[in-house]
């Protein structure tokens, strides 16, 4: 008798093509810890994976597993909390190509989106609506050779690059690339210590001596809740 062939479909939920999900970690109502929504009661959606591995990177855990999710089911979640802002994370939402649909239909359905993305894929196809977070790699990263310098040509005033620093060489580096690229004069500059590794005293005084336009950012999330997933 013959083995039986696997079906592309295994595993999935009735009626749901490709063209329909999404590898989802986890949803979650939480206050916005980062960019410029910081403070504001947020439904998060952190998608499955990511293909780079930075070396502070605080969400490992969403590098594998996840379950995978309808669109018409995630949209019904995300409403079911009541929150006008939603947030795409991951990982790095970019590497599924259906969060462009996901992003869209978030906006279509009258919410204010941001999406937080690593700036090593390309967010020329982001829906124009989306508050885009680049955060941009700096060497301490271990993956500076990943940042796609094309996606500065997509910023709007309203999305926001992030510099995530370890050490005085980092900050010196983004400082650089700030003045380089005229940054600031694109859309808001976010620099973030490392938790750890930099002290944001430091940071902040740095900024201060060398009067650079950037706005000092610390994750408020991790002020109120530390290192608890899903918060």
């Amino acid at each position: 008798m013959a083995a039986p062939v696997e079906s592309a479909a295994a595993g999935r939920g009735p009626a749901e093509s490709d063209a329909e999900r999404l590898r989802v970690t986890e949803v979650f109502c939480s206050i916005q810890g980062e960019a410029d929504a910081v403070g504001w009661p947020t439904v998060f959606v952190r998608l499955t994976g990511c293909p780079l591995r930075c070396t502070w990177c605080d969400t490992t855990y969403s590098f594998h597993g996840g379950e995978w999710r309808s669109l018409d089911a995630l949209l019904g979640e995300v409403a079911s909390h009541g929150v006008r802002r939603v947030c795409v994370t991951g990982g790095e939402p970019l590497a599924q190509k259906r969060s462009l649909a996901l992003l869209r239909r978030l906006c279509d359905a009258g919410h204010e989106v941001s999406l937080e993305t690593s700036g090593a894929l390309d967010v020329a196809a982001v829906d124009a609506r989306v508050r885009k977070v680049v955060d941009l790699k700096a060497p301490g990263s271990g993956e500076v050779g990943r940042n796609l310098w094309d996606n500065l040509a997509h910023l709007r005033p309203h999305d926001q690059l992030k510099f995530v620093l370890a050490d005085r060489d980092d900050y010196d580096w983004a400082a650089a690339r700030l003045r380089e690229h005229d940054l600031a004069a694109r859309c808001q500059v976010l620099f973030s210590p490392v938790a750890g590794r930099l002290q944001a005293r430091d940071l902040a005084e740095w900024i201060l001596a060398d009067r650079l336009p950037v706005r000092l950012q610390l994750q408020l999330h991790k002020l109120l809740w530390g290192d608890t997933p899903g918060k």
